[in-house]
């Protein structure tokens, strides 16, 4: 992802700064997914693993990455405190 874009986006919903999730992120968001325990704000259950995502200044909400661009909808973000087993 463009770094230039990464510094002007920003969260919708806290309006927090955006940065690339790590790998151990992803890999946990993923566990969480393939064990059926994920879900959006909008409570869809996640079964779609992640390659990318964005995650908040404060690591509070997770927003997918989707064929390069970011799915900044606040529906579509995940609370990341959901990952409190993995």
């Amino acid at each position: 992802m463009d770094k230039r874009l990464l510094q002007i986006l920003r969260c919708p919903v806290t309006h927090k700064g955006l940065s690339l999730a790590r790998r151990e992120t992803i890999g946990r968001v993923n566990a969480a997914i393939k064990s059926g325990i994920l879900s959006n704000r909008d409570g869809t259950l996640l079964t779609e693993t992640l390659d990318e995502a964005l995650v908040t200044d404060d690591s509070k909400l997770l927003y997918p990455i989707a064929n390069g661009i970011p799915v900044l909808l606040e529906g579509e973000s995940v609370r990341l405190d959901q990952l409190e087993a993995y």
